[in-house]
């Protein structure tokens, strides 16, 4: 039997619907419960936390879409992974083990340190 689009449609019009009533009235609430005890800050009401919600999606988040696309670079590092030699996995590995800071760890810091 073949779904009307229309119908699948509704149904999550109305599941984001709920979705956002509730994500609202938990930020209502925790704002509320939270900010004006911790900084004296103003009580809320219900659309100014939907509201608030959605400008941290905008500033925190971004309008961007699903999360296709930041996935992607794991896809590519895979790609590349495989093309590796046993030897290049080898250097690369031990540039992630050096870390941000470009020296290589001592084997054993008490030899070092007692010698």
């Amino acid at each position: 039997m073949k779904r009307i689009w229309w119908v699948r449609d509704l149904k999550f019009m109305a599941f984001a619907a709920i979705a956002v009533a509730a994500v609202g009235a938990v930020v209502m609430g925790l704002w509320n419960a939270l900010m004006p005890d911790l900084f004296g800050w103003h009580l809320i009401g219900y659309w100014q936390a939907v509201g608030l919600l959605v400008l941290s999606k905008i500033l925190l988040g971004g309008l961007r879409g699903g999360s296709g696309h930041r996935m992607h670079w794991r896809g590519r590092m895979m790609q590349r992974w495989d093309q590796m030699s046993d030897d290049e996995r080898a250097k690369f590995r031990d540039g992630l083990r050096r870390g941000c800071g470009g020296s290589v760890p001592m084997a054993n810091p008490k030899v070092q340190a007692d010698g």
